[in-house]
């Protein structure tokens, strides 16, 4: 079979869409998250759990579930060398358990999609992470630079892209996250992406959800028919 990938900005509503799916498509399907907040996530790894089980006893905030601001691309860089040292062996785990956790996922989708399964990702990480790792240019620190190169070079890309796209003001209502600005700019950001996939569809996700997963649907159906022909 193929995967596929229901990228859009937060309130899109992707989640429950690929949810659906698993009910809605008579072919056989595979939900599987692929982006950066682990407390969405089906699948982690033990190291993920760990990481994530640390910063909870130490009171941090959980990560973010969609994207880092594309315009947030330096912090400002630590005093005294004992300091940057530390600061950049964090920074090589952090990267190192992030590039385990992305190919742990990617393995996964790999093992239903020689089962004859549809593997359908909720987010993918080179949409989550283009503006600011792939496309972010120079200012990017390293480990980021580093990261989307081989989200861009190495890591395997979704055979079908469906973008969920709505108005900005329709998201924020949704979701009450963001403002307007911010969804703009993301919304650009994602459509950024149509000539970089091979295979990249949008869907109006402003209706009705159930409208939403239909059009979905059909899409993948399509996808599925030509699949199978080219295979033929």
């Amino acid at each position: 079979m193929f995967t596929v990938a229901l990228i859009g900005p937060d309130g899109a509503g992707k989640t429950t869409v690929a949810r659906r799916l698993e009910d809605v498509l008579e072919l056989p399907v595979k939900y599987l998250y692929m982006g950066i907040n682990p407390d969405s996530s089906n699948h982690l790894l033990p190291t993920t759990r760990l990481v994530r089980t640390v910063k909870r006893a130490r009171g941090a905030k959980p990560d973010a579930g969609g994207p880092r601001d594309s315009r947030d691309l330096r912090k400002p860089r630590p005093k005294g060398a004992a300091r940057r040292v530390l600061a950049l062996a964090k920074a090589t785990l952090r990267l190192a358990n992030r590039l385990a956790e992305e190919w742990y996922r990617q393995c996964l989708a790999w093992y239903h999609v020689r089962r004859g399964t549809i593997v359908v990702f909720d987010r993918h990480f080179f949409s989550d992470y283009y503006a600011y790792d792939i496309a972010g240019g120079s200012e990017r620190p390293l480990s980021s630079r580093i990261h989307g190169f081989l989200l861009s070079r190495v890591y395997p890309a979704p055979d079908l892209v469906i973008y969920l796209d709505a108005p900005s003001e329709v998201l924020l209502a949704r979701k009450g996250e963001g403002t307007i600005e911010l969804l703009d700019r993301r919304r650009g950001e994602y459509l950024e992406l149509a000539p970089l996939v091979e295979n990249f569809a949008v869907v109006d996700a402003s209706g009705p959800l159930n409208d939403v997963t239909r059009g979905v649907a059909e899409l993948i159906c399509r996808f599925a028919a030509t699949a199978r022909v080219d295979q033929g």
